[in-house]
């Protein structure tokens, strides 16, 4: 249960990253096209960051020292570029556009993600 609260958390900070930062789109027919293109892409997003960013935050721990931590928005902007990469790859209709639109969007994903989760309980979200 808690795997789906966290995914609908993403869902919704993407779907908001959306409205706020240009460049970053969803391009679909419908609401509910579009609903179930952003669960996707949330699914994507989190596998993404499961799997990549703790093998990256190993291998990178000089950059993230010398930068004083600045070299994890370039990771996150990458990450969400890869995002869009794998969602064009699986045809979805989501779409990223440049660098620095990711930079934004992952920025504005991190924000709000935690906002919401700091409104989620915590015991909601971890049954």
């Amino acid at each position: 249960m808690g795997f789906l609260i966290r995914l609908a958390i993403t869902a919704v900070a993407l779907w908001i990253t959306t409205l706020i930062v240009p460049g970053v789109e969803v391009t679909g027919r419908g609401g509910a096209n579009n609903a179930l293109t952003l669960i996707v892409v949330a699914l994507i997003f989190g596998v993404v960051n499961a799997v990549l960013k703790p093998v990256i935050k190993v291998v990178g721990c000089v950059f993230y020292l010398l930068t004083l931590g600045l070299f994890a928005l370039v990771v996150n902007a990458l990450l969400f570029l890869l995002t869009d990469w794998i969602a064009r790859g699986l045809d979805l209709p989501f779409h990223v556009n440049g660098f620095w639109a990711a930079f934004w969007g992952a920025i504005v994903m991190a924000v709000v993600t935690w906002l919401i989760s700091v409104v989620v309980p915590d015991r909601l979200a971890e049954r």
